[in-house]
């Protein structure tokens, strides 16, 4: 049966080789000159950087991912748990690093608040269930009906879930420290929510991030891409790059065809990994599955503003993840949220990828990118970009003590036009829609087509949500889902 992916992204990836893994014959369209979507990566004077994401967390996500085909992680790549796991800048002369160890966790939040070390116990215990439960009862759901929340297991599981709770609530159950508060909660912010609109739930998060332990894939995680990629290719997927889809042909509710500039590819079932607003709007017309009002009243996870920065020097004091928590988290939230602007005071984050891997810069040289998290949606240009860039660099400078500006001789900037003309991203995005109660499980974009028999969705807009390892399970559901309704030995589309 031929298969249409488009986009190759970790979910379309995914979804490409599960399907051929189960004999569909897969051929996946990529707009860009190479796979692995938001996670491409590029190199620059000696310098090697990852364009995405950054943190590797729930690790059993991706060996579980390579287990199905008869692979390990160690296949492929080198994996390392960093020690800390990230370092937080509350001021100047106040930061803490996240140790890796359990117990040394715990003398820590016991040395800034006392009593605190049991209540991380009892917080840690209820962030596994959920954790743990989630994954075995909710996150792997198509969300196409709510029967599948139905079973007795489920409902028994969703008292202790904590969905009609804020995490901004329930953190305050445990702790008064703000800096406390600022760690717990600093997951919902980066990954896409408000800490006052996600569900409790999603204290699962701070189980992943401390007990499961933030990792790295030597090389950076473009090895995860390559790896994906090798193995799809194993499995026999066929890949088609500098091709991007610019029109899906229907006949009779069916999905028959997809056109990119240069060629016409019959198909009997297609998955879309691409934007899901785009797909809808740019490609299907009057077959979407939703009218543009829908779209506007979704709320987004933030975009971001990246740079992307080489240095002729190796910093001093510097780790693999740090987080500058020194401006009003709340107030950069609204700026975000609740009242979208570029930010006044923003929250940001830098990675140092060589601190921990020499490969990804010149000897004696360091790799950075800066992020901040920013609404999606808002006008961009160069200017605000360089406004910004000196406000996080002297941000750094101060606060860490160590000089860059001087020693860049490497920069480049990514923002929410770049999304929008990579990726055709909706409003910019940069994490597809905001955790929030009334976008969660079923209430999100559907992963099949209401109109169309044989058209799925798969990635960061659809179940089960944004992050990498929930597009490794976007695209095992959107194939499940596949296997179930078109049987290879029955299913056939004439194509006209």
């Amino acid at each position: 049966m031929k298969t249409i992916v488009i986009g190759s992204g970790f979910s379309s990836l995914s979804a490409a080789t599960h399907l051929a893994h189960a004999g569909y014959d897969v051929t996946v369209l990529e707009k860009n000159s190479m796979p692995g979507g938001r996670a491409r990566t590029f190199s620059e004077q000696g310098f090697t950087y990852d364009m995405g994401p950054s943190w590797y967390w729930m690790p059993e996500i991706f060996e579980k991912y390579f287990n199905k085909f008869g692979f390990k992680i160690s296949d492929y790549y080198q994996l390392v748990r960093l020690n800390p796991s990230y370092r937080v800048y509350f001021d100047k002369y106040d930061s803490i690093d996240v140790p890796a160890s359990y117990t040394e966790l715990q003398q820590l939040f016991e040395s800034i608040e006392k009593g605190s070390a049991s209540k991380l116990d009892q917080y840690m215990a209820e962030a596994q269930y959920k954790y743990e439960a989630g994954m075995r009862q909710f996150v792997y759901k198509p969300g196409l009906s709510f029967a599948e929340y139905l079973t007795p297991q489920v409902l028994s599981s969703s008292l202790r879930l904590d969905l009609f709770q804020s995490i901004h609530s329930h953190v305050r159950k445990y702790f008064t420290n703000p800096r406390l508060i600022k760690l717990m909660e600093f997951p919902v912010l980066f990954l896409g929510g408000h800490p006052q609109n996600t569900p409790a739930l999603y204290s699962l998060m701070n189980y992943a991030d401390i007990k499961l332990g933030t990792w790295y894939p030597m090389g950076g995680m473009g090895k995860i891409v390559d790896a994906m990629y090798n193995l799809a290719q194993h499995k026999g997927v066929k890949f088609c790059f500098g091709e991007e889809v610019k029109s899906i042909q229907v006949l009779d509710n069916h999905v028959v065809s997809v056109s990119t500039q240069t060629f016409q590819y019959p198909c009997d079932v297609i998955v879309s990994g691409a934007d899901y607003h785009h797909t809808d709007t740019q490609l299907l017309h009057e077959k979407a599955n939703y009218k543009l009002s829908y779209w506007e009243h979704k709320v987004m996870a933030p975009s971001c503003l990246i740079f992307y920065i080489g240095l002729n020097k190796k910093l001093k004091n510097a780790v693999h993840h740090t987080l500058f928590f020194d401006k009003d988290m709340y107030k950069h939230a609204q700026q975000i949220y609740n009242m979208p602007d570029w930010p006044s005071e923003p929250l940001f984050y830098v990675c140092t990828p060589s601190i921990t891997d020499s490969s990804v810069a010149p000897i004696g040289y360091e790799n950075m990118f800066f992020l901040m998290p920013i609404s999606a949606g808002l006008h961009d240009n160069e200017a605000l970009r360089h406004k910004y860039f000196d406000i996080l660099v002297h941000r750094y400078e101060y606060i860490t003590g160590e000089n860059i500006k001087e020693h860049i001789i490497y920069q480049k900037s990514y923002c929410i036009n770049d999304f929008m003309a990579d990726y055709h991203a909706y409003k910019g995005n940069a994490y597809g829609l905001a955790n929030t109660l009334m976008q969660t499980g079923i209430m999100k974009p559907s992963l099949k087509s209401k109109k169309l028999t044989n058209m799925y969705y798969t990635g960061q807009l659809t179940v089960p949500g944004p992050g990498v390892p929930p597009a490794l399970i976007s695209g095992e559901i959107a194939a499940h889902e596949i296997v179930k309704n078109h049987k290879i030995s029955t299913y056939h589309v004439d194509i006209i």
